[in-house]
């Protein structure tokens, strides 16, 4: 379990935060400069609050009122940084051996082997970083850092620095450490396909304050970038359950109270409850059950709220049939044609080829 409730004021820049991970992964989420960082640091013991509170697994690390402190090298937390900062001069091998060193003897230390082949980099041992991929550097950054031991992981951008064909990669990875070594981490990140993918909670940062906490669900069900964003970074969250396979056309159908998801090729196990993200660009709005369309998912609500400003677009946030919600967008003049309000009944139309399969998450039970 860790507990935050700090603040720290470095220029102009406020930081006041509270939240708590029990087990897990929890996402800190939110733009660039918002936060996100600053509060890892102070986690970390790499910056000193003013004022507050920090407990790892009730062992205080910080407590200002009581003039607590515990220097960074002595609170068992694990870093992987958006840059792998290996060490140039010494192998694979002797980068995740570093890690080791640091581990306390009473640790129940995890296994390199292990470790060496839930990241699959045992044919990479003999190699210096230089001689590395994007990916494969991180691969033994997360490797150095479960050597150490750590009550706790931080992952600060882990992802940002790879192309999305390495992310694809490494994710998996991610959630193996989830599953597998049960060590709670905490990941930093202003993509939402991690985080739906990776996180059991998420904490939205903005100005340096706690915009909202909760289930990836609850907070990002209705789009998680403001309106005044690119129409193109808006996304919504929704979860439903896999519910089987058209093996003649290779789909996968995912059941919601509101309609059917389809999916392209295999998906996950079958009856495991999954995350969705859909795109606010590519959801289309019908006031009638689509009929002679090649559109395959028809999801029912009702009309939430309308926001339009002067421009030409207008966003629609629908609840859902049953639970969740996603946000469309259209232009104003649609949405006038249709008659559309809040309150009005309407269908959200996806295309399956819209439809990522290889960022659709597996929630944990």
């Amino acid at each position: 379990m860790i507990s935050v409730d700090a603040a720290l004021t470095l220029g102009h820049f406020a930081l006041d935060v509270a939240f708590e991970n029990d087990a897990g992964i929890t996402a800190l989420f939110g733009r660039s400069g918002a936060g996100k960082s600053l509060t890892i640091n102070l986690i970390a013991g790499l910056e000193r609050p003013d004022r507050g509170r920090i407990v790892l697994d009730d062992h205080v690390l910080v407590d200002t009122a009581a003039g607590i402190f515990v220097p960074s090298h002595r609170r068992r937390i694990g870093l992987v940084f958006q840059d792998a900062q290996l060490f140039p001069h010494l192998s694979v091998r002797q980068n995740l051996l570093f890690g080791r060193w640091f581990a306390p003897k009473d640790a129940g230390a995890i296994g390199i082997d292990k470790v060496i082949d839930t990241l699959g980099i045992g044919d990479l041992l003999d190699r210096r970083p230089a001689r590395l991929s994007g990916g494969e550097k991180q691969r033994v950054a997360i490797g150095r850092a479960l050597l150490a031991g750590p009550k706790l992981l931080l992952m600060d951008e882990p992802l940002a620095s790879l192309d999305s064909e390495r992310k694809l990669e490494i994710l998996p990875l991610i959630e193996s450490l989830r599953d597998e070594f049960h060590v709670p981490i905490v990941y930093v990140s202003h993509a939402i396909d991690e985080v739906a993918r990776l996180a059991a909670r998420v904490v939205v940062l903005e100005h340096g304050h706690v915009l909202a906490s909760g289930t990836v669900e609850d907070v990002l069900g209705a789009g998680h970038s403001a309106f005044e964003e690119s129409r193109f970074t808006r996304s919504s969250v929704i979860a439903g359950k896999l519910a089987g396979v058209d093996t003649a056309y290779d789909l996968t159908e995912i059941t919601h109270p509101a309609g059917t998801i389809w999916l392209a090729g295999r998906a996950g196990p079958i009856g495991r409850e999954v995350r969705i993200i859909t795109k606010a660009t590519d959801i289309t709005l019908s006031t009638a059950p689509p009929h002679n369309l090649s559109v395959r998912t028809s999801l029912a609500g009702t009309i939430a709220r309308i926001e339009s400003g002067d421009g030409p677009l207008a966003a629609v946030t629908i609840d859902l049939l049953g639970h969740g919600q996603l946000v469309a967008l259209a232009t104003r003049k649609a949405i006038d044609d249709l008659k559309l309000a809040d309150g009005a009944q309407v269908f959200a139309l996806i295309k399956t080829v819209a439809l990522d399969e290889r960022t659709v998450a597996t929630i944990q039970s």
